[in-house]
């Protein structure tokens, strides 16, 4: 079978390289998939990339998002599933801890993430444990399900599970041109809240406008300053700051007196240099957001199927293409999400 294989740390045009390897065969309590349709996210560039906590096992393949149909199971799983059309939780996790048996598996000290920590979707085929797939609701197809399990079920466990945003509430979200940022966005405006949003052209503005109440050029001003001035100083309940270090300190000046920063990610570097004053002065509090649990993972996929959040696909790409889909991520130039075909010749 065809498949993208990370094989050297580097630009995605060299690092990148599309293989012939052997079908992968599921173990007793695996299903195997026969992939359709899989999303990029900045998970598959960091580990083109390199993190310093990485392996340097190559090659790897990542793809989190994934939807497909079921072609085969293990010996244990249950044959009903062959033939079924169906979208991938990405989280593994032991299922008898504490937090597994609390629901909570994020929070288990041997969770794994599929294209991660084991072979990702970016493939023809890939073999995930029985326990991961989810039937694919018959109102949404291939490309919408591969957009939905990492952005909407972080985005969903930050604005509404751990963040508690309300109706009568203001956000401000960062970087909500991008995958988990426009879930976000969505997810904030649904729940009825005055919504500010972040990004950097016009292009994705006039696109983010259906959702936020006003959208911020940071790339004009400061975004703490013209948050300042559309609040009468007042700053905004929740900002949602997935970008990291270099919007840290802006993002807690942006809070309202006692306000949240909810965190999911560190795109921009994990050391941000804070006034410490600035959080616990003014009673606010930072918040860890990351992958929500298999219960927001349903919520977000109903959600979708009946089109109260409607994921962003900014392009479709075939798998020998993904060094592009890779650079148009890193370029900032993506607006939702961009979803790989591995079926295209």
């Amino acid at each position: 079978m065809k498949a993208a294989h990370i094989t050297q740390y580097g630009e995605p045009e060299t690092a990148l390289e599309i293989v012939d390897v052997d079908k992968p065969e599921p173990g007793p309590d695996e299903v195997r998939i026969q992939v359709e349709r899989v999303a990029l996210n900045h998970l598959d560039v960091f580990a083109r990339r390199g993190h310093p906590s990485d392996d340097d096992d190559f090659p790897k393949r990542t793809g989190c998002d994934i939807a497909g149909t079921v072609d085969t199971v293990g010996s244990e799983a249950d044959g009903e599933w062959e033939g079924t059309n169906v979208v991938v939780y990405p989280g593994v996790s032991c299922g008898d801890c504490e937090y597994c048996l609390m629901g909570e598996q994020t929070m288990c000290s041997q969770y794994e993430i599929i294209g991660e920590d084991r072979p990702g979707g970016l493939a023809e085929y890939v073999v995930v444990p029985e326990r991961c797939i989810e039937a694919l609701p018959t109102a949404l197809d291939f490309e919408t399900a591969a957009a939905v399990p990492i952005a909407f079920t972080t985005a969903w466990r930050m604005m509404i599970t751990t963040g508690g945003l309300r109706p009568a509430e203001s956000a401000l979200v960062l970087g909500a041109s991008g995958g988990v940022g426009n879930a976000a966005l969505q997810i904030a405006n649904r729940v009825g809240a005055t919504v500010y949003a972040t990004t950097s052209t016009e292009r994705k503005a006039a696109r983010l406008r259906q959702w936020a109440d006003e959208v911020i050029d940071y790339t004009e001003t400061p975004f703490t300053d013209t948050v300042a001035e559309l609040t009468d100083g007042r700053g905004v309940d929740i900002v949602a700051d997935h970008v990291g270090e270099s919007t840290w300190q802006e993002s807690i000046d942006s809070l309202a007196m006692g306000g949240r920063m909810v965190i999911c990610g560190a795109t921009s570097g994990a050391d941000p240099d804070i006034d410490i004053r600035s959080v616990y002065q003014a009673h606010r509090q930072i918040r860890g957001a990351p992958m929500g649990n298999r219960v927001e993972f349903r919520d977000v996929l109903s959600l979708v199927a009946r089109n109260e959040l409607v994921p962003q696909v900014d392009c479709t790409l075939p798998l020998e293409d993904i060094a592009a889909g890779h650079r148009t991520i890193e370029n900032r130039e993506v607006i939702g999400k961009i979803i790989i075909d591995p079926t295209t010749p």
